[in-house]
């Protein structure tokens, strides 16, 4: 079987799987599991085995594998089904398998009681099929097919709990929020295909390295746009947080592989494009810097431990983006892979946290003693995860972190002319000042989930073997991908993604002082926890995670109070932010903002136009049908059937007449 066949089955299998699960999960029940897991499966195998075809990638002189065969004629530019395989793409397309197979035997367990399974594990297979579409794809229409599709598989997904209003408020703003920027980025791409006569990202970047696009920085910020929704990167990340009401495996697929990467994806495969345009490139780094600390900042001052793994994504997602920004995809690729699997460790992990504490809230599992001893492996798992996000060495987050850190230095001496200067300085600068912030959120979330002080942690039982086994599987690459910083370079562009000194000691000196830090302040804050009662733990003992999830993500406002402003002295978050707490808590108010700038002035215009359809445009419109109503009233009450009626009116009629005939006569005269 050819390498083309191969690819083209990767995609292929999962949709397969999920219009199977959909027609068949409700008639045979018991083919729902099989259908979710085996063609995941499958299709991470034959990815397998197109990445060791693939061998080294283009960097050992192995040509990428370019098929395509044309669509539809349309008269201009072309749209062919076309594959693009190199070893970006190869690699990335392994992650997605992996994390997709873990995710999926991962909710047979999380969501074994769950009546709504067979549609989830449907969905869940076509969001993989439409993950690996973008990754294969070679022509940018088809990637967008791909990644409309995600949009929707998301919209579904996030909203799994619906009788839940956050449930259904959060995969509301996650679709609309994605859509604002999908139509910039629309318009950028039939820029860009008018510039360059083709959709094909080998022809595109083959004419734009010959100096062929004539309006370079315009498309690169409408593509960005794009990129900043799909990839939650400011000022369009704010959608991200709120999707944690979905269920915690929809949460790990969502960060971990290549959903919210997708826009990080497709800037490294058009890259030359990006990088045709200096400004395009500070703005995309501007853009990451804000990012990075931004969200660290907020993740500091979370509670929902999901919410704070959903800020940590958008910021090492800006860490991938800040990479791009200074001209380095083999960085950002690097970090991407290296991230998806740690990333989907934390997120697995969560859910086994949040199942056995019976609640999402950090503050209340601060209250709770022996946590850790109910659920070992997720301690265990979560610890390598934690570390990995922190880059400690040797854990794989240190060596993707470096890489990124060692290029934004590259670029800001001056040794790399595809970038300007400043956003080698930009990037630097918040890359090692969100590196300290990470490992203080890193350490805090670790320090309240697992080492509480307060009434024993409510005993749910033990785990599902298939929740438990697949950390481990996850565990592995967190730990050791790192090491493959030596080989990874053949795969990419052939950069060297080895840790440089400075970058490497300043990164991991800074991470060692905010975990420190933050650990001496909840040393002196968890002397204060007991004082503060919190809420019961509102979940069901003796039912299965996600079910105690819905219910977590249900009653957590009534339980716990508006954690934004509850004083909880327990939290070493607190602490370290002072006044800068209440609003990092609240992710900065951009919500509040976008709401005074954006959802107030159109529900204004809104009610404007109602009132003038109603009130203005009705009337006439009901004035145009009552009038010939009310003289077709008049006339049928003249119609008496009564022949001296009509004679005495047709007198008085012609009386008149005459009367007027001798008036206009006599006026004449």
């Amino acid at each position: 079987m050819t390498t083309t066949t191969l690819a083209v089955l990767v995609p292929l299998l999962p949709f397969l799987g999920a219009a199977a699960g959909l027609l068949l999960g409700r008639r045979v029940p018991g083919l729902v599991r099989p259908l979710a897991v085996l063609p995941t499966l499958t299709a991470l195998v034959l990815a397998v085995l197109v990445a060791i075809r693939q061998g080294g990638g283009t960097g050992s002189g192995k040509a990428p594998v370019d098929a395509a065969t044309e669509l539809t004629p349309t008269g201009s530019v072309p749209i062919e089904l076309a594959l693009h395989i190199d070893g970006f793409a190869a690699l990335v397309a392994v992650l997605v398998g992996v994390v997709a197979s873990c995710v999926q035997i991962y909710s047979t367990g999380y969501l074994r009681d769950d009546p709504r399974y067979p549609s989830y594990a449907a969905l869940v297979s076509l969001f993989t099929s439409a993950m690996l579409l973008v990754v294969y794809s070679g022509d940018l229409m088809v990637l967008l097919v791909g990644w409309e599709i995600m949009g929707i598989c998301s919209y579904f997904l996030v909203g799994h709990y619906w009788e839940t209003p956050e449930a259904r408020a959060a995969s509301l703003k996650a679709f609309l929020v994605t859509k604002l920027g999908d139509v910039p980025f629309l318009i950028g791409l039939f820029a860009l295909a008018a510039d360059t006569g083709s959709f094909r990202i080998t022809t595109i970047v083959g004419t734009v390295t010959d100096g062929g696009l004539d309006h370079p920085t315009l498309i690169a910020l409408l593509l960005l746009a794009g990129v900043a929704g799909k990839s939650a990167q400011f000022p369009l990340h704010t959608w991200l947080p709120d999707a944690m009401a979905g269920p915690t495996p929809v949460s790990a697929l969502i960060h971990a592989a290549t959903m919210v990467a997708a826009g990080v994806y497709f800037v490294a495969r058009l890259l030359p494009v990006f990088a045709a345009s200096d400004a395009a490139l500070v703005v995309l780094a501007v853009m990451a810097a804000v990012t990075m600390a931004g969200s660290a900042l907020a993740a500091l001052a979370q509670d929902d431990i999901k919410r704070v793994l959903a800020y940590s994504t958008i910021g090492q997602l800006g860490y991938m983006t800040g990479a791009l920004a200074v001209g380095d995809r083999g960085a950002a690729v690097f970090h991407l892979l290296s991230h998806g699997a740690f990333k989907a460790l934390l997120f697995l992990t969560a859910g086994v946290i949040i199942h056995a504490a019976g609640t999402n809230s950090l503050a209340a599992m601060s209250r709770m003693t022996g946590l850790r001893d109910r659920v070992p492996d997720a301690y265990w798992t979560m610890t390598v995860a934690l570390l990995a996000l922190a880059a400690m060495p040797p854990f794989s987050g240190f060596f993707s972190k470096e890489a990124v850190l060692g290029a934004a230095e590259h670029t800001a001496t001056g040794h790399a002319a595809s970038a300007p200067t400043a956003a080698g300085w930009i990037v630097l600068v918040a890359g090692l000042l969100t590196a300290l912030l990470t490992a203080a959120y890193a350490t805090r979330l670790w320090l309240l989930a697992f080492n509480g002080r307060g009434a024993q942690a409510p005993d749910h039982g033990k785990q599902p073997v298939a929740m438990t086994a697949v950390l481990w599987v996850l565990a592995v690459p967190s730990l050791v991908f790192g090491l493959t910083a030596g080989v990874l370079p053949d795969w990419f562009d052939g950069h060297s993604l080895a840790p440089t000194l400075t970058t490497s000691v300043l990164g991991t000196g800074l991470a060692l002082v905010g975990g420190l830090v933050t650990y001496g302040a909840w040393r002196h804050t968890t002397a204060l926890g007991a004082r503060v009662p919190m809420g019961a733990v509102a979940a069901s003992p003796d039912g299965d995670g996600g079910l105690v999830e819905a219910e977590a993500i249900a009653s957590h406002t009534p339980a716990y109070g508006d954690v934004a402003s509850a004083p909880d002295p327990a939290d070493p978050g607190r602490l370290l932010l002072g006044p800068l707490h209440r609003h990092a808590a609240a992710g900065f108010h951009l919500d509040a903002v976008y709401t005074a700038l954006f959802v107030r002035p159109v529900r204004a215009a809104a009610g404007l136009v109602r009132f003038l359809d109603r009130e203005v445009v009705e009337t006439y419109v009901r004035g145009a049908g009552a009038a010939p109503r009310w003289l077709g009233a008049a006339v049928r009450r003249a119609q008496t059937g009564n022949v001296q009626t009509y004679l005495s009116a047709l007198l008085a009629g012609t009386v008149v007449l005459a009367v007027a005939a001798v008036l206009v006569a006599t006026a004449g005269a």
